[in-house]
């Protein structure tokens, strides 16, 4: 299968690091797909998405788009990318008209056709009755769609875009959702970075959750909820000791169950195991204990997240 984006045992380590911060990374992105790639800080997102958009230089491996390889050809990697950073890197001194105007200039375009194609993603950002304000004046929901419709302005093969959502509001999320899944729906290629996971449920046809540089698993949402399937997850809250309340579960589910004990609550993963409530509850009330609540949880895409990354804060 050809990928419009591919890396081939992409490795980086930065000056004075103990660890790669992409290590040996192979990944392949077809044509039109949505592609998203989740992982908790310092996972190697951003650094992959920054080789890949010739933003920094790896330190061996490859980086293609198009089949061009992104070191050796950076000039035509960008005619071929878009992108859309963490921080808005929208020109302050120009309107909202004139950002995409001089973009279009930028890439080579006259002017009547910087006009028409200006014009023209104003209308498809909904952002046309808009055109002469300053970009100070914009909300923060209407300052990333036009940094997203900068970034298409010159027809790239493949949109970047590294948590686009992130601190909007929620009206402003879906709207730009809305937006990411027009583009899709027209065959536009999308690598999109999120910390959020239904964004990328929500969105992404197919997801690769990184950790420390390295991939730890690939597929659709499905697929990666499907990997955890058999696992049914209890989480028990008791007005009494959850220590009491634990001890209580191994006679039910033995030792070998993965147990996370809370001040009031204990959480239980179970290969396989399947219980009755009436049963958890009689339990419990032969060991003195009052439950105050039983829960069972769905697979999803975050526990899938959490199971292969962990549960550690990071930096």
């Amino acid at each position: 299968m050809s990928y419009v984006v591919e890396t081939i045992e992409l490795t980086k380590r930065y000056p004075g690091a103990a660890e790669n911060a992409v290590d040996a990374l192979n990944l392949g992105v077809g044509a039109g797909e949505l592609f998203g790639l989740l992982g908790p800080n310092g996972a190697g997102k951003t650094t992959t998405t920054s080789i890949l958009t010739t933003r920094v230089r790896p330190t061996s491996g490859q980086a293609l788009i198009n089949g061009v390889d992104v070191l050796a050809s950076p000039a035509a990697t960008k005619r071929a990318i878009g992108v859309v950073p963490q921080s808005n890197t929208l020109d302050r001194s120009l309107s909202v008209f004139e950002n995409l105007y001089f973009h279009g200039r930028y890439f080579g375009m006259d002017a009547k056709t910087a006009r028409f194609e200006a014009a023209f993603r104003l209308e498809q950002f909904r952002l046309a009755e808009r055109k002469n304000v300053p970009v100070a004046a914009l909300s923060g929901g209407m300052a990333q769609r036009l940094m997203v419709a900068r970034a298409m302005l010159h027809y790239p093969a493949v949109l970047f875009l590294d948590e686009p959502t992130s601190g909007l509001d929620p009206q402003s999320r879906l709207a730009l959702w809305d937006v990411l899944r027009e583009l899709h729906s027209t065959g536009q290629t999308i690598v999109l970075t999120t910390h959020y996971m239904e964004e990328a449920e929500e969105l992404c046809d197919r997801i690769a959750i990184m950790d420390k540089g390295r991939l730890l698993a690939l597929g659709t949402a499905a697929a990666l909820k499907d990997s955890i399937a058999s696992t049914s997850r209890l989480k028990l809250t008791t007005k009494g000791s959850s220590a009491a309340l634990a001890a209580s579960l191994e006679t039910i589910f033995g030792t070998d169950a993965r147990t996370h004990i809370g001040e009031h609550s204990v959480t239980v993963d179970t290969d396989g195991v399947v219980v009755s409530m009436q049963s958890l509850l009689q339990r419990a009330t032969d060991a003195g204990i009052e439950l105050s609540g039983i829960t069972v949880e769905e697979p999803s895409l975050e526990r899938v997240f959490i199971e292969l990354t962990g549960r550690e804060l990071r930096d």
